[in-house]
């Protein structure tokens, strides 16, 4: 054997190929966490308080909220102690890019739980799961975790203000909150066969990094069965669909692109202010060149209609800003035989619903002095609160319902029926906010 070993370190090729296997081997094998001081189940690894994150080690918390560890009697060493805090709090893996299953033990020997999840900037996975006293859940999701890496040689063209974002990194980061997030074991098995829906858009879409900023790319992953569909995100603020393609964007997503994967597209916003681009020529065209590749990677292409921006005429209804680009993606749908999310016209509805005080509280309209290093009021008309992106979500939902009933039946069973002309009462929804906010506004309008 030492002969043998001898003999490797002599090619520099074998030993990046023993090295690449022995860390592929690694990946594939379960990850799995037990949070809390208490004795440790075998095959897990223990998670404590101090264990604060560091690339070497791979694993741990986030540093600026204070963890607490809770322990109970009980010989079921997976759930006689857990993790928690009094705000949200923060838990980061180092791993590969790649679409990973993650299975979360939640409860309480002695009281009640309550645990949203999010993952990396914000990307909503599972929603107030509750436990009463000495009850246990396990909660399954399904994670995209993505670089910009597209080949050897190419990358995504990242914007200064993306370099710091949580899904850029080579962690998988977790966000536990909710109203009594008590957080027993976690576990991470890559998946390699999930269906995966790509996101193509702008700050519209986009898993929005901060506070006060939300939208509906970033909601609807907790309403997909987990094992079967991942979300993988890619729109960014600011972008159009010029922009988005020049950026490589596009093409990292076609690298990564299998059969049977679906691309949503919803653009619009920045394109109408390319005054060289035309809805029904230059615009189409490029709705077309993505329609084009994601047929020849054997994906399934979806366009999505931009939704409005919160402007109302002096009788209460909404005034189109976006011209004729939403029509040139509902004639591109029809004459490519492509389904259509009409989500222009649902947005009309719903904020028309809502009305022209009360939809302010959709968007970001935030009081003087509330946000961190903003002294100012904001009165953003284009992006949305946690309230307006999860109903545009909801609107999301329901347009897979009707454009793609393969897609639908992936969906969570029991998920309500949506009518954006009744949407949920403002007054009832109740979101744990993240407490990572900035008042910087997002690129684009």
């Amino acid at each position: 054997m030492t002969a043998l070993f001898s003999y490797f370190k002599k090619s520099n090729v074998l030993i990046c190929f023993i090295l690449t296997g022995i860390v592929q081997n690694v990946v594939a094998q379960p990850l799995r966490f037990d949070f809390g001081t208490g004795k440790t189940e075998k095959g897990y690894t223990r998670i404590t308080p101090e264990d604060s994150y560091t690339s070497e080690k791979g694993y741990g918390f986030l540093s600026g909220i204070q963890i607490k560890s809770i322990s109970q009697k009980g010989k079921d060493q997976l759930r006689n102690d857990y993790i928690t805090a009094d705000s949200a709090f923060f838990f980061s893996v180092k791993l590969p890019e790649g679409n990973y299953d993650i299975r979360l033990l939640t409860g309480d020997a002695n009281g009640t739980s309550h645990t949203t999840v999010k993952v990396e900037c914000r990307r909503l996975m599972i929603e107030g799961v509750a436990t009463s006293k000495g009850e246990f859940k396990s909660s399954d999701f399904t994670v995209n975790l993505r670089s910009p890496k597209i080949n050897e040689t190419e990358k995504i063209a990242l914007k200064p203000r993306e370099l710091d974002y949580l899904h850029w990194d080579d962690q998988l980061t977790f966000e536990f909150t909710g109203k009594q997030p008590k957080i027993c074991t976690l576990e991470i098995v890559p998946n390699e066969t999930a269906k995966t829906i790509f996101l193509a858009g702008n700050s519209t879409v986009v898993d929005q990094a901060n506070e006060p900023y939300a939208s509906w790319g970033q909601m609807i992953p907790r309403f997909f069965q987990p094992g079967s569909v991942v979300v993988a995100n890619y729109a960014e603020s600011g972008e159009s669909l010029r922009s988005f393609n020049g950026a490589k964007r596009s093409a990292k997503i076609f690298s990564q692109m299998k059969k049977g994967d679906y691309l949503f597209i919803e653009f619009a916003h920045n394109d109408q202010k390319q005054k060289d681009l035309q809805p029904f020529v230059g615009y189409k065209a490029l709705l077309e060149g993505l329609i084009e590749q994601t047929r020849a990677k054997g994906g399934i292409p979806l366009l999505v209609t931009s939704m409005h921006r919160r402007n109302f005429d002096s009788t209460g209804h909404i005034i189109n800003t976006l011209g004729d680009f939403p029509e040139a993606v509902r004639l591109t749908a029809k004459e490519h035989q492509v389904a259509l999310i009409d989500l222009n016209a649902m947005s009309k509805i719903l904020w028309e619903t809502l009305g022209e005080e009360e939809s302010k509280k959709a968007f970001v309209h935030v009081a003087a002095n509330t946000i961190p290093g903003r002294k100012d009021p904001i009165a953003d008309n284009t992006h949305f609160s946690n309230y307006g992106a999860y109903q545009l979500a909801r609107c999301i939902i329901e347009g897979i319902r009707k454009a793609d009933s393969q897609l639908a039946s992936y969906l969570v069973p029991g998920i309500p029926a949506y009518d954006p002309a009744t949407p949920t009462p403002i007054d009832t929804f109740d979101f744990p906010q993240s407490p990572l906010a900035n008042a910087v506004k997002p690129d684009g309008n």
